[in-house]
């Protein structure tokens, strides 16, 4: 094969083709207790790698996945270079530093490998702040030299934000990207090509959606549907306007991959590949099965001009936007799964805080800042349906999260007021109240801005005003009164 395969670099020094082969149907072929042959199985990833794919997704929960990567790399000559990324999706709840030592343990152990190359991690609740917990352990990890590099997945550009100005090392963030899926132009691609980071975008084909098999095809009985994949985007479909639209947003890409002498999934592909901060796509393989491996390589013989854009933006902007930002799917309803819920995802959501109450009936949740206990003070109390929440900063047990951004610092705070509503019976939309205390006015805009994001649509009167807080690293605090429903 003659095509140059692109390539990017995540990180000095660690480079990825562009076009990265996802491991995730490894789960759905393993469905119903069937069993995958594992040799075989690690023998189909040679052709990616003979044809110049030499970068493989997978996560710790795609089944056999990492076991069948493992076994392969085990197989190679000491010239052949593969980049091997993973990821970490635990549970929701309190997260150990022996926790996530394990976890890390667990991959290596299936990958055979001394060291992870990208480490990606997921969160399930923002509210809970040990999915940072997880991150700093995670990071500590990546200094002592079991993990070459940190990345996020469906993480959203609010929290992307916090990580990265707390200090977290990320160099990429996994994400939902295609033509039915434009979130992460919203903010997301903007503020990854800023920092530094790359995203790597997944169901950018739409589980087989965006191909030649459906152009023109009457619409799929949703309930009968053959993978996971089809599953999960046939909702994406759904929510975009459903198969009328569907069929336009198709005959529009037909009409470019002519002019361009290639397929449907070539140009769905490409422009994704042509968005800002892009780094790669992923493009899932059943191994030993349907390969897919020529067409994805005349993905690096042509480019979208102007006209294509704009003929492909027309046709996606005419499909109902998918609401909330990157990885809203795994948190809020409607839940793009394959399930259309989080049943096959997670068992339970433990509050992040614990509640306590008291000899009046009150009941009291504590976060776990030094300062509760210096000056004798809840973090929240609730009695009879009020809530109280005492005025909030940026901190994590005696970190400052956030760093010196106002925005992110204002993120966390609002994610810490939401723990102690959900540790207390309440939710965020509950809030009827907030003051907002900044320490510069130059600040105020993008506090406000970061408050605005949060309470869209609750709307609780609001009072911001500036304020000598205590502290030089704080530069907002809040406090939130709340009447649960």
């Amino acid at each position: 094969m003659n095509t140059a395969i692109e390539r990017v670099e995540l990180a000095p020094g660690f480079e990825i083709s562009r076009v990265v082969t996802g491991l995730w149907q490894v789960a759905d072929m393993e469905r119903d207790g069937r069993v995958i042959d594992v040799e075989r199985a690690a023998q189909a990833m040679r052709l990616y790698v003979d044809a110049g794919c030499t970068t493989f997704d997978m996560a710790d929960h795609y089944g056999s996945a990492e076991l069948i990567a493992g076994r392969f790399a085990s197989c190679l000559d000491a010239r052949t270079r593969v980049q091997l990324l993973t990821k970490w999706v635990p549970p929701p709840g309190a997260l150990t530093r022996d926790d996530v030592r394990q976890a890390v343990s667990r991959s290596l152990d299936r990958l055979g490998a001394s060291s992870i190359d990208l480490m990606q991690f997921h969160a399930w609740s923002y509210a809970d702040p040990s999915w940072l917990d997880a991150l700093f352990f995670l990071q500590e990890l990546k200094q002592e030299g079991f993990i070459r590099h940190l990345g996020a997945t469906n993480i959203d550009t609010a929290h992307l934000r916090v990580a990265v100005q707390s200090g977290i090392e990320l160099v990429s963030n996994q994400v939902c990207f295609s033509l039915i899926d434009r979130r992460p132009l919203q903010g997301m691609s903007a503020f990854c090509y800023t920092n530094g980071l790359k995203l790597l975008a997944y169901g950018t084909l739409a589980g087989g959606f965006l191909t030649e098999r459906w152009l023109g095809s009457p619409e799929p009985d949703w309930e009968r549907l053959e993978t996971w994949s089809a599953m999960k985007y046939g909702r994406f479909i759904r929510a975009a306007g459903g198969w009328e639209h569907h069929q336009t947003l198709l005959s529009a890409v037909h009409r470019v991959a002519e002019r361009h002498g290639v397929s449907i999934a070539n140009v769905a592909g490409r422009y994704v590949l042509e968005q800002p901060g892009v780094g790669g796509i992923i493009v899932g393989a059943r191994l030993g099965e349907r390969e897919h491996i020529d067409d994805n390589l005349r993905l690096f013989d042509f480019s979208l001009d102007q006209q294509d854009h704009s003929e492909l933006d027309a046709a996606a902007d005419s499909l109902q936007r998918i609401s909330g930002d990157c990885g809203d799917e795994y948190r809020r309803e409607p839940f793009l799964t394959a399930s259309g819920d989080l049943s096959h995802h997670v068992e339970r959501f433990p509050p992040p805080y614990a509640a306590e109450s008291g000899a009046t009936g009150q009941r009291r949740v504590f976060s776990g800042t030094p300062w509760e206990d210096l000056a004798g003070y809840c973090r929240a109390v609730r009695h009879g349906d009020r809530v109280w929440i005492s005025g909030t900063t940026a901190t994590h047990g005696t970190r400052v999260i956030g760093g010196s951004d106002p925005a992110a610092q204002t993120h966390f705070i609002i994610d810490k007021i939401e723990g102690a509503l959900q540790s207390l019976g309440g939710r965020l939309d509950d809030i009827v109240r907030t003051r907002v205390f900044v320490k510069h006015m130059t600040d105020w805009k993008a506090v406000a801005r970061a408050h605005g994001e949060r309470f869209s649509g609750i709307f609780p009167a609001n009072t911001l005003v500036q304020a000598g807080l205590i502290g030089d690293e704080y530069l907002v605090e809040i406090e939130a009164e709340a009447l649960i429903r």
